[in-house]
């Protein structure tokens, strides 16, 4: 594939800086989409995304159905969740997510017929989804459809979808940016749903650029993918839907790095794609947008990634939210002897754990385990050089051992000032660092900081 270039946007294809670590997708890329079958439990916490956390509406001993919603997200920033099993809600539970978050959770046991997961996944692959007729849908109708349906941001964000594409007189969306890059290593879920899904998807685009009322609908997707990009280009004729192929490389999926690769524009610092008239999607995102309008049916499912060599199986996996992280390994056939890293998520931006126990949320893309081959454990933490590598590695322009030295010691205000709430978290500067700086973790506990400090 050559350099992207799509007539009427200025963009290159690509962004400055940024890194090219291996992208590890031969694991599991060629995997098909395999579904898990209904569990006997899940585990719903009452936080799946960002914003508030959601009331919960439904008591012990109550009996449930598929798609009930059981959780309500009354707050603005909030998102409700559904029951992706019919059965009975037991007393509710305390779950550590990944990142380390405890919270409250809705336990529901399976009981009673039960709606098949190979069902709905067969209903998002097969479907002849429309591609014309969406004029009849007010935007409001959507935006309210997707709040109802408890959609969020299925790349990893889960920032809640309604909270994005709602309708906004002073500013205009001219553009939606559906993300297909999915930059991190190892993870092959939204490439799998692309290859096996796309008509879902550019429905879902349809739907939503309807909602914001944008004009020009581009689905993005890396070079290395050419057989997602000609599924996609099918999928889209006869449409206003266009494909654009942009240049591979590490963090193409951030959003800001979007909006400079297509149009061309540079987010300033503390800025919105919707600062720039554009307004950013996952794959995913958009495939559950359009079952959510066309079928009538929530969030209860997602496509995840299980791949990384300290994994028996590697697959991308159609599974219900709130499944445990446990059953999910056994699924893949369990972990190798030599499995020494568990990653919810991949290895730049996702977080190591160890308790299995923890369930699949909205915001789950997968699961990277890693072996002792992969994991450097001779690397040890040196002093930092000056070197500048991180500086140049950053798409954000700013400096992360600045953010990271004020976290260190403590000052939230220098980090403030260093602008510490603009990194993305990407890992690049992490990744290129020769001191083996834990650049990231530290700039995670400066924004903890910071937080607090603002509330003083």
């Amino acid at each position: 594939m050559g350099l992207f270039k799509l007539k009427g946007f200025p963009g290159t294809g690509s962004f400055p800086h940024g890194i090219h670590p291996p992208d590890n997708k031969a694991l599991s890329a060629n995997m098909t989409v395999e579904v898990m079958a209904t569990p006997r439990t899940v585990t719903l916490p009452l936080l799946q995304h960002l914003g508030v956390p959601c009331k919960q509406i439904v008591t012990s001993g109550e009996t449930v159905s598929y798609g009930q919603m059981v959780g309500k997200g009354e707050a603005f920033v909030s998102a409700s969740i559904h029951s992706p099993i019919a059965g009975k809600v037991k007393k509710n539970a305390m779950v550590t997510l990944p990142n380390g978050r405890r919270l409250e959770a809705i336990t529901i046991q399976a009981e009673g017929e039960q709606t098949p997961s190979e069902k709905i996944w067969e209903e998002m692959k097969f479907t002849q989804w429309p591609r014309h007729g969406f004029s009849n849908y007010e935007p409001m109708d959507i935006v309210k459809k997707i709040q109802a349906s408890g959609i969020v941001g299925l790349g990893g964000a889960a920032f809640p979808t309604h909270v994005k594409v709602m309708p906004n007189d002073t500013r205009a969306i001219d553009t939606l940016i559906v993300n297909g890059c999915e930059c991190e290593p190892y993870l092959s879920c939204d490439y799998r749903l692309m290859i096996e899904a796309p008509g879902a998807i550019v429905t879902g685009a349809l739907l939503t650029a309807r909602a914001v009322s944008a004009r020009e609908i581009v689905i993005c997707v890396e070079d290395n993918k050419p057989e997602a990009i000609r599924r996609l280009q099918h999928a889209a004729k006869q449409t206003v839907v266009r494909v654009a192929v942009l240049k591979t490389k590490y963090p193409q999926g951030s959003e800001k790095q979007l909006v400079k690769a297509v149009i061309g524009l540079e987010i300033p610092l503390g800025g919105l794609p919707a600062d720039a008239g554009v307004a950013v999607s996952n794959v995913q995102t958009v495939a559950t947008v359009a079952r959510s309008i066309i079928k009538g049916a929530p969030l209860t499912h997602r496509v995840i990634s299980v791949s990384g060599r300290g994994i028996c199986n590697p697959k991308n996996i159609f599974v219900p939210i709130g499944v445990s992280l446990a059953e999910v390994v056994d699924f893949c056939g369990g972990l190798r002897p030599d499995a020494v890293r568990i990653i919810s998520g991949g290895p730049m931006m996702g977080f190591a754990f160890s308790d299995l126990s923890a369930p699949v949320t909205k915001g789950t893309s997968g699961l990277t385990v890693l072996t002792r081959d992969e994991v450097d454990k001779g690397a040890e933490e040196t002093h930092c050089v000056r070197c500048g590598r991180c500086v140049d590695a950053c798409p954000m322009n700013l400096v992360p051992t600045r953010l990271a030295l004020a976290a260190r010691y403590k000052n939230p205000e220098l980090a403030s000032q260093y602008h510490i709430r603009a990194c993305v978290e990407c890992g690049c500067c992490s990744y290129v660092c020769p001191a083996k700086l834990n650049l990231v973790q530290l700039i995670r506990e400066g924004k903890v900081q910071v937080n607090a400090w603002e509330r003083r």
